[in-house]
């Protein structure tokens, strides 16, 4: 299995600005690379809060970061969690947030995960093991309308009634059990395009939003993250697909506004104060020469904001 390289490195750290004696929060550390930068620039007394779903990549994390010793703290949690560890760990707020919302190489690469179609396995998706609900339950239970619904909302994909229906038609016969079978299906109703994407790829990428509620918990991560920053503290996301992208732009404006009432409202009533400033007018995407290197850093997105 390949190293996983972490997106966008030299610009995250530009806007998170690690330094000594400062505590940061990674809530989607993976494989450690941007908690590992973070660690490095924030000598010899920055510690870091790393949290994943996964407890492969909590493990994988630990080892990468051994040699940083008790300024690393991992757990396996979810973001949305975030306020409850901080708290548990007597932390409180933090100096710098990042989330990385894409999917990992490790992911990826490991066909008994599910996740991709470039491995024949089960349906899965899980990025937590320990919930019930996998990709396979979803695929073969679920009504074709929700099916469709999340299809089209989730991966963008045109051709979702006809994929829909397609797995409600197959499953009739025979439950869809693999990675390769579904991936199948879905090309012989999408058909092969021009581009280099697999006509699976909306489908799957579709599933797994479900299938980890990621959208869902972006938006509770969203609702008050700005409060687990301290004055002046940073956050900085990078989001991979137009529908996380979106959820953050708008969280990031409305923080950055001092006002809510609808702009017809003779004054001001509603008692919101600006809570972070944008930092990136416009998202910031990679450079050409680090797409050539890591091919899969090309749809990241990166958005930062400062609180007041």
């Amino acid at each position: 299995m390949s190293i996983h390289v972490p997106v966008m490195v030299r610009e995250v750290m530009e806007f998170l600005r690690p330094e000594s004696g400062k505590n940061y929060l990674d809530g989607t550390v993976g494989g450690g690379g941007h908690a590992a930068e973070i660690l490095a620039r924030s000598r010899p007394d920055g510690r870091l809060l790393g949290l994943d779903w996964d407890l492969q990549a909590i493990e994988t994390a630990r080892v990468r970061l051994k040699d940083f010793g008790d300024r690393f703290v991992g757990r396996q949690a979810n973001f949305t969690q975030a306020r409850q560890i901080l708290s548990e760990i007597d932390w409180e707020k933090v100096h710098g947030i990042v989330l990385d919302l894409g999917l990992s190489s490790y992911h990826l690469e490991s066909s008994e995960r599910g996740f991709s179609f470039q491995a024949d396995a089960r349906l899965d998706m899980r990025m937590d093991r320990r919930q019930s609900f996998d990709a396979y339950r979803l695929v073969n239970t679920a009504p074709v309308s929700e099916l469709e619904k999340l299809i089209r909302e989730y991966g963008e994909e045109p051709r979702a009634r006809r994929v829909a229906a397609a797995i409600g038609s197959r499953r009739k016969r025979k439950a869809i059990e693999t990675t390769k079978e579904l991936a199948d299906l879905v090309e012989g109703v999408v058909g092969r395009t021009r581009t280099s994407h697999h006509p699976a790829t909306r489908t799957f990428q579709a599933l797994r939003i479900a299938v980890n509620r990621e959208l869902e918990n972006l938006r509770t991560f969203l609702a008050d993250a700005y409060d687990l920053l301290h004055h002046e503290g940073r956050m900085v996301i990078l989001s991979f697909h137009s529908l996380e992208d979106r959820l953050v732009k708008t969280a990031f404006r409305t923080w950055n506004r001092n006002c809510l009432c609808p702009p017809k409202a003779p004054y001001c009533q509603c008692g919101w104060s600006q809570k972070a400033r944008i930092l990136t007018a416009r998202p910031l995407s990679p450079s050409q020469e680090e797409i050539q290197l890591n091919p899969r850093a090309r749809s990241a997105k990166l958005r930062a904001v400062e609180r007041v």
